[in-house]
């Protein structure tokens, strides 16, 4: 001991010298953590790739994308939210941008490219200022500036429409499907044709006198054979499905529809229950029972339906006919005794296309027999039992006000299908969003142009950083008819040029006619039409999706679980 105690203070210094010098851990082992600049660098590097990646099939000279999965399934397609889908992205900000295409696919339908592809540029633009030593916090408020101003701006572009001409109609279905596989020539004027048909059948008015569309109540139906031109609309819906009991007709006119979410069977107890049965009389005895169970069941489904006919002036067997169409199953001895009433009769319907079928007959889903009344029953004009390619398929059509319809697409395989169905699926999408809000705005990269060269002169007005975040926005929006002059075989900085010169003169409608390789001066003459609703909504997710990323300075990533570990945990559990 030393002096005054003096040599237990040294051995005192030293024990905390230790404890100071052990590595404190907070993270799990394994976990990686990038932050501060290079985390932020990294996530813009990932969404300028898929940016990159979904660049060239912008447009209606874009390319596809072909994408094998795990299993060696293929997909051709150039439809943004089925290629970021089908990629199995495993960047974390190469997510949220997949996120941001679901959005927009959910919320209008088409744009997702469009929306991906502008985030991607947002970014770009964004790392220059961040080289500059710009504060992420000030870009972002730029970006929020410039959007809230381009929102406004793109009213003022905008053209207000009548919802009712079917010529403008085609024209914007077309827009949508000019940049889809089956973009050209018959074929798509046969999709565009069945598409505004489709959309005009199932819209419902509002009372401000737009129109509310629920595509869900438009079926696509797909069978391989034939060509898309083969394709076909139906007033009702088509089935996939075929009569249920070779005694009954195939064919029946005016029809009374019974809509079943009931089986045509004799229920089995929940509980578990045994029957003993001693002699072969008590067996006979239970099947009768059975028998007659389900003869009753049939009877008052047929003595319904008949006083609704008479009521209606239809007399049964000769000028109409009675259809059930049931969710569940239908027993062997129902089936004969349907088919003995002259019952065509159709099971295990998807609940879907049961409800599609309430908008289209008019009838109601019933749940119990014993609840049926003559009311519930729907009418078609035609319920019959087709060959279409190799399989037979029940189209219940002729239905007096159908607010639910059937597309039937014919092709020569999957593939051709699936991207006929995708690129329908857009132009359905698109007009809705006109029937909701009746307006529309060039497309061909002159609204870009346009709010370009107005966020410029707005970014005089409000100097500081931030202008230099606006000016940003605006060359970012100018990329996309430089993609869309490169992807035509145009000269991408020349195009810019010109549109900018157009522009300027006050020629607000200047776009890029991809079809013809050229700049026209107003491209809504050359039918290059979009709604304004599926404009606002790139704008939106894209700059949310830019101001997301550039938010995040940490990433913190823990490390992933692998089976080894898995399989280790287990043994040393056991």
């Amino acid at each position: 001991m030393g002096v005054h105690g003096y040599g237990e203070d040294v051995e005192k210094n030293e024990v905390i010298h230790l404890a100071l010098s052990v590595p404190v851990l907070i993270l799990k082992e394994g976990t990686q953590r990038v932050y501060g600049r290079e985390a932020l660098r990294n996530n813009i590097l990932a969404a300028k790739v898929l940016a990159e990646v979904l660049k060239s099939s912008l447009g209606p000279r874009g390319l596809d994308k072909m994408l094998v999965d795990a299993f060696g399934d293929v997909t051709i397609t150039n439809d943004g939210a089925t290629i970021l889908k089908e990629m199995e992205i495993q960047h974390p900000a190469a997510k949220l941008l997949v996120e941001v295409a679901k959005a927009q696919d959910a919320e209008v339908g088409d744009g997702t490219t469009s929306a991906v592809v502008l985030a991607g540029m947002l970014l770009d633009k964004a790392e220059s200022l961040l080289d500059e030593n710009i504060h992420p916090t000030t870009i972002i408020e730029g970006y929020k500036k410039a959007l809230d101003f381009a929102l406004q701006e793109l009213q003022k572009i905008g053209v207000k429409v009548d919802i009712n001409d079917r010529t403008l109609l085609k024209k914007i279905a077309s827009t949508s499907l000019i940049s889809k596989y089956v973009g050209s020539g018959a074929t798509m004027e046969k999709l565009t044709e069945m598409a505004v048909e489709a959309v005009l059948r199932v819209a419902e008015p509002r009372p401000d006198g737009t129109y509310e569309v629920r595509v869900d109540r438009i079926k696509i139906e797909k069978k391989k054979g034939g060509s898309l031109l083969d394709s076909q609309l139906v007033d009702g819906i088509v089935l996939d499905k075929e009569v249920v009991h070779p005694g009954m007709p195939k064919r029946v006119e005016n029809a009374f529809i019974v809509l079943l979410d009931a089986p045509l069977e004799v229920e089995k107890p929940e509980i578990t229950a045994k029957i003993n049965i001693t002699s072969p009389e008590q067996i006979k005895a239970f099947l009768d029972e059975e028998a007659k169970i389900l003869k009753d069941m049939v009877e008052r489904i047929y003595n319904i339906a008949v006083e609704r006919m008479k009521r209606e002036g239809f007399e049964p067997g000769k000028n109409a006919g009675i259809v059930v169409i049931t969710q569940k199953g239908i027993d062997e001895v129902a089936q004969h005794f349907l088919a003995k009433k002259g019952i065509l009769a159709v099971r295990r319907v998807k609940r879907s296309d049961l409800e599609k079928l309430e908008y289209a007959t008019g009838g109601k889903i019933v749940s119990s027999i014993r609840d049926l009344t003559p009311d519930d029953l729907g009418f078609a004009k035609l319920v019959e039992e087709r060959k279409v390619g190799n399989d037979k398929m029940v189209f219940i059509e002729g239905c007096p006000n159908p607010r639910a319809v059937t597309i039937l697409l014919r092709g020569a395989n999957d593939m051709v299908l699936d991207e006929a169905e995708r690129s329908l699926n857009d132009a359905l999408h698109v007009l809705r969003n006109v029937l909701r809000r009746p307006m529309i705005v060039p497309g061909g990269g002159a609204v870009e142009v346009e709010l370009a060269m107005r966020l410029r002169k707005y970014a005089e007005s409000l100097g500081g950083k931030e202008q230099l975040a606006v000016e940003a926005y605006a060359e970012a929006l100018e990329e996309i008819p430089m993609i869309l002059a490169e992807s035509s075989g145009l000269d991408a900085l020349q195009t810019l040029m010109d549109l900018r010169k157009l522009h300027a003169e006050g020629k607000v409608y200047a776009g890029i006619d991809a079809i013809e390789s050229k700049v026209k001066e107003n491209i809504l003459d050359h039918n290059v039409i979009e709604p304004i609703l599926v404009k606002e909504q790139v704008l939106k997710s894209a700059t949310e999706a830019a101001t997301t990323i550039l938010k995040i300075d940490d990433v913190i990533a823990a490390s992933p679980k692998t089976e080894e570990k898995g399989k280790k945990g287990k043994k040393e559990e056991e």
